[in-house]
C-alpha cells in the first residue's frame, strides 16, 4: 500500500534537484555540487518483481548532506535507477548531523516505506534506528559508510582504511619516506576517521611523520579555514592529506589563497573542479576516486530487490582508483566533462 511520508522535525525531504539554504554550496566555493546530466551506465540491474497494485514501491535514501558532489552523484544514480524501474524515491539530507539522520530513518519507518538506503554520518549512532527499521520488516542498505549490524541487509561501499593506505603508498614513493604531513580531516565522520587512520598507519610505517591534524567537519568553508590555519602555523610543511571532498576543496582554496602551490604537495579524496585544476597544475599529486555512480546504482538495485523479497549479496565492495596528474583527463566524466 502506498503511504504518505511525514516530515521529521529537523529533516529535510527533498527532490534531487532541490537543496535547502544550509546545504547549498557557498558562492565562490570553486566547485559545483550538481551531478552531471548524463550518467555512466550501471553495471547492475535489479531482478525486480511485479510491484503492488495500489502503487509503486517507496524507498527512502538518507544521505549525509546535499552540498558535496560526492553525495549528489550517489543520489543521481539512485534516482535514475528508481525512475527506470518505476519506483518512488524520497531523498532526505542529514545536514551533517547524526541526530537528524536518525530522526529521518525513524520517520521513514513510521511512514512504512518498502526499503531504506542510508549513508551514515555516525556508523555506531545510527544503529538503533537501523535496527528499528529491520524490526519493522523494512530492509536497510548501507551505502558508502559501513554499518556493522545484522540489521543491515546489504553493504555497498569502499574499504576506506585501505583507500587511505593506498594513497599513503603513493605519497611515500613521492617523498622517499621522508618529511612531515599535515591532515585536514572530518572528526565527526566515521568514514573519514577510517581514511585518516589507514593513511596515518601507512605513512608512519614508511618513515614519514604525521604532524598537525585539523578538523574541517566535512564542510567546505570550515575545512578552508582549518587548512589556512594549518598552513600558516606550519610554514615549512611540505605535504598535506585531505580525507574527503569538502576537506580537499577547502584545502585547495587555502593553498591558492596563500600562494603555496610551489611549497606544498597535496593528496586527498574525491574529484571536484578545484581538485582537477590542482592535478593539472601538478601540486595535487593524487586523489582517491570512488565510483560514486556505482554506489548509487548498486544501493538502489539492492533496495528494489529487497523490497521484492529477492536475495541480494550482503557485502558489495566497490573498488577505488587513484587519479594523478598523468591520468586525470580519464576521470573528468565524474564532473560532466
Amino acid at each position: 500500500m502506498k503511504r504518505p511520508l511525514a516530515l521529521a522535525a529537523g529533516a529535510c525531504l527533498l527532490a534531487l534537484s532541490a537543496c535547502d539554504s544550509s546545504s547549498a554550496p557557498a558562492a565562490g566555493s570553486g566547485g559545483s555540487s550538481e551531478a552531471p546530466a548524463s550518467l555512466p551506465a550501471s553495471s547492475v540491474q535489479p531482478t525486480g518483481c511485479d510491484q503492488p497494485a495500489d502503487g509503486p514501491f517507496e524507498i527512502g535514501l538518507v544521505t549525509i548532506n546535499l552540498q558535496a558532489l560526492f553525495f549528489n552523484q550517489i543520489n543521481a544514480a539512485a534516482q535514475k535507477m528508481a525512475d527506470d524501474n518505476g519506483v518512488d524515491l524520497q531523498i532526505i539530507s542529514g545536514n551533517d548531523d547524526s541526530v537528524t539522520q536518525a530522526n529521518a530513518i525513524d520517520t521513514l519507518v513510521a511512514g512504512g516505506v518498502d526499503a531504506i538506503i542510508v549513508d551514515a554520518i555516525d556508523t555506531e549512532g545510527i544503529k538503533p534506528s537501523v535496527e528499528a527499521a529491520a524490526a519493522a520488516g523494512i530492509p536497510v542498505v548501507a551505502v558508502d559508510a559501513i554499518v556493522d549490524s545484522p540489521a543491515v541487509s546489504a553493504q555497498v561501499g569502499t574499504a576506506n582504511a585501505e583507500g587511505g593506505e593506498q594513497i599513503a603508498q603513493d605519497l611515500l614513493e613521492q617523498s622517499g619516506g621522508q618529511g612531515e604531513v599535515g591532515i585536514v580531516g572530518a572528526l565527526n565522520s566515521t568514514i573519514q576517521l577510517e581514511r585518516q587512520q589507514g593513511f596515518t598507519d601507512a605513512v608512519t610505517a614508511g618513515g614519514m611523520t604525521v604532524g598537525t591534524v585539523v578538523d574541517g567537519k566535512n564542510v567546505q568553508e570550515t575545512a578552508q579555514s582549518a587548512a589556512e590555519n594549518l598552513l600558516t602555523g606550519n610554514p615549512d610543511l611540505e605535504y598535506v592529506y585531505a580525507t574527503g571532498e569538502p576537506a580537499l576543496i577547502g584545502l585547495a582554496a587555502a593553498v591558492r589563497g596563500q600562494g603555496a602551490q610551489d611549497r606544498v604537495d597535496v593528496v586527498g579524496w574525491d574529484l571536484s573542479d578545484p581538485a582537477v585544476e590542482g592535478l593539472r597544475e601538478g601540486w595535487i599529486t593524487g586523489v582517491v576516486q570512488q565510483q560514486t555512480f556505482e554506489f548509487g546504482y548498486r544501493a538502489m538495485a539492492s533496495a528494489i530487490d529487497l523490497a521484492c523479497g529477492n536475495p541480494v549479496e550482503k557485502d558489495q565492495p566497490v573498488p577505488t582508483e587513484i587519479v594523478t596528474p598523468d591520468n586525470v583527463d580519464d576521470y573528468t566524466f565524474y564532473l560532466g566533462d
